[in-house]
């Protein structure tokens, strides 16, 4: 990380807010900022959306709104980020220059409205944007308020995949440059089936339509790469124009969309990673999974951001119910929720959070997303409930600060198998299946998890912070990739495979291994026969130790021994494969290997974690499932938070004495944890 980061640990837990100036007469903004101190805010948000308001005509600049509004701010103490206006580009440069425009995978162009309509390889767009960001840092580089840059607005947002003519020419150029000939490309991408071969390179596109919508998988494995790079490399061309006119304010930018390599974009360019952070999504999006998370899984999408950025900012938190005028439709949060979801960002890693918005918008797309205040600006339970976590924070805010995450587990994935299991039926919606159930079963058990992103740059001191790793069916290992696990479980770790594990390399081909390829010598199985479970059939069952029948859902491999030393823990029954092995253990060096020939549900893997000594902290707590376990440690000092997603009061047991920080008293024995409630304990 860079030095913001070290800055933010000698620092204490900071809040703010969004605000949109341009948004609201002049003669509102004192007071705003007036009650946005007295909230206890440092942080105001602004900017990113204002391009006209910077530059109304080309090459006609004017600042004097924001002068005045950063001015204002500067009077009440409070600090600006500000952000550049590249997500929505002003209409005048639309309709001068439609090049920049967005087109889809059938050639149709997007139009003006909305946001997110640009496309990232327009050398127009490029030039405009860097223009734009040049005057404004040069204007800004010195202000006194303005202390960091918000590069853009949620990169990938909206939208993920682009197919302009720009685009297309700046693929060509890209395959070029990673393969160098069209032998080299058309061996990646297997083009000698269906007769693809490609003979010159002005035959290279990004994926068009065909004529069964199926283009070429690894194609468009290299399709999702590109995308990513081109949004760093946009991204670029703004963080080096503020590196190199304002050093000393810092940069970043927010959001986690797909089609992204978000980690190499922070190495590579930030100073530290901002997420948006939207739980009410969960309560609102369909799902009828066994015991859905709903809210509490955005605690996952947090580990995730804490694998790029171990301490992180949230710049939007969200504050209010949500939704445009045209989707996505959220019921208010219960009293409570505001503040569960604060400490749910805080208690993963965010040393930084800002509220969006600081109030709901009257006009445009969003008027139903809210904000701490409602239209009519008068006290609601939302400002009340800031009020009370921003008294909260001023006296935890030092102590909290610069503090780690602390777990001993961690579910692995790549942005490989990621891009290439979006299209992939025979393993994408396993992966994404049995991911859901391992994060149900660390949160539902108390075991607090990280996220791995398996890189080209992970080394073993990456993987040895863990005593458990759990890599459901990651279809593409490399070489390199089997080996770094080899040693991770010599050196004492235990891992954990699932079916349709290790039989593809990078270009998304498959290997002429028997499955599951580089990953065989490891585990000691190979894959004797393989089925789906079809709709009709019955579905076969596993028999766990002997103990517990389970069902074996979707997908099953037979196994094979491949050596001595290889304990069957579970063999199928109900099925023509009556007793062949189903789930083996072998023991490698000081550790160990599991590879189970189906796919993970939350009773798999809530047996699986009981197999580990992990820390889960059970000698200290009794607690329901309903309660969220998360550890923040510095200086030898554990802090335990304890939130509590239900609407119902939750009884906890605390097996020793513990300071609950947040109000100084202590806890011990039975305790009820409230609706919504949080504790946060110091032993």
């Amino acid at each position: 990380m860079f030095l913001l980061v070290k800055k933010l640990i000698e620092d204490k837990l900071k809040l703010g807010v969004c605000y949109y100036p341009e948004h609201w007469s002049e003669e509102l903004w004192e007071d705003d900022y007036r009650r946005m101190k007295e909230l206890g805010f440092t942080y105001v948000r602004m900017g990113e959306f204002a391009w006209t308001i910077f530059e109304p005509e080309e090459g006609i600049f004017s600042f004097d709104l924001f002068d005045r509004a950063a001015a204002k701010a500067h009077e009440y103490g409070l600090k600006v980020i500000m952000g550049t206006p590249t997500a929505t580009p002003p209409a005048w440069l639309t309709h001068k220059y439609p090049e920049v425009l967005n087109v889809t995978q059938d050639g149709i162009s997007y139009q003006h409205g909305a946001r997110r309509h640009y496309n990232y390889n327009s050398e127009t767009y490029q030039r405009l944007s860097s223009i734009i960001v040049t005057k404004m840092v040069k204007h800004y580089k010195d202000h006194p308020a303005i202390v960091g840059w918000q590069i853009d607005n949620e990169l990938n947002c909206e939208m993920d995949v682009f197919y302009s003519e720009a685009d297309h020419k700046a693929f060509r150029e890209w395959a070029k440059a990673k393969y160098e000939t069209l032998d080299n490309l058309n061996q990646a991408w297997g083009t000698v089936f269906w007769n693809q071969t490609y003979t010159s390179w002005d035959q290279v596109y990004l994926t068009r339509k065909t004529v069964p919508n199926s283009p070429n998988p690894h194609h468009m494995l290299d399709e999702k790469r590109f995308i990513s790079d081109s949004a760093i490399s946009f991204a670029k061309v703004q963080a080096d124009i503020l590196r190199e006119h304002a050093p000393n304010q810092w940069i970043t930018t927010n959001g986690m969309f797909n089609h992204l390599d978000n980690h190499k974009m922070t190495n590579e360019l930030l100073d530290f990673f901002a997420y948006d952070s939207y739980p009410n999504f969960g309560r609102v999006i369909e799902d009828n999974s066994e015991k859905p998370l709903r809210d509490r899984k955005w605690s996952w999408n947090l580990s995730i951001v804490r694998s790029i950025s171990p301490n992180f900012a949230i710049f939007e938190q969200q504050s209010g119910p949500g939704g445009w005028v045209t989707r996505m439709e959220q019921p208010s949060p219960k009293p409570g929720q505001l503040r569960l979801w604060t400490y749910q960002s805080i208690a993963h890693g965010a040393d930084m959070v800002m509220y969006f918005r600081w109030r709901t918008a009257t006009k445009g797309t969003e008027i139903y997303w809210h904000g701490i205040n409602d239209y009519h600006n008068l006290p609601n339970r939302r400002v009340k409930e800031v009020d009370q976590v921003s008294k909260e924070i001023q006296r935890i805010g030092d102590i909290i600060i610069g503090s780690s995450y602390k777990a001993e587990a961690a579910l692995v994935t790549s942005y490989d198998n990621e891009w290439d299991g979006e299209f992939d039926k025979w393993y994408g919606p396993y992966a994404s299946k049995s991911k859901d159930a391992w994060i149900k079963a660390f949160q539902y058990n108390h075991v607090p998890a990280d996220a791995v992103y398996l890189r080209n740059e992970t080394t073993i001191d990456d993987l040895k912070k863990y005593k458990v790793l759990v890599y459901p069916h990651p279809a593409i290992v490399t070489k390199q990739q089997a080996e770094l696990f080899k040693e991770y479980v010599k050196e004492g770790g235990k891992i954990i495979f699932g079916c349709r594990s290790g039989y593809k390399d990078e270009t998304g081909q498959t290997y002429m291994k028997a499955f599951p390829g580089y990953l065989a010598d490891l585990v000691g199985v190979t894959v004797e026969d393989f089925t789906r479970v079809a709709p009709f059939e019955e579905v076969p069952s596993i028999n766990f130790k002997g103990e517990n029948v389970l069902e074996a859902n979707d997908f099953n491999e037979i196994l094979q021994l491949q050596s001595d030393d290889v304990e069957v823990i579970s063999t199928f029954s109900s099925a023509y494969f009556e007793g062949k092995p189903a789930l083996v253990k072998r023991n490698y060096g000081f550790g160990s290997s599991y590879y189970f020939g189906g796919v993970f549900n939350l009773e798999h893997a809530s047996l699986l974690l009981k197999e580990f000594e992990l820390n889960n902290y059970h000698d200290q707590f009794e607690l329901p499932e309903e309660i969220e376990l998360a550890i923040r440690h510095k200086d030898g000092i554990e802090y335990t938070f304890l939130l509590n997603y239900s609407e119902r009061p939750q009884e906890i047991v605390v097996e020793k004495e513990f300071k609950n920080i947040l109000t100084g008293n202590m806890v011990t024995n039975k305790h009820t944890l409230n609706p919504y409630d949080v504790l946060i304990l110091q032993s």
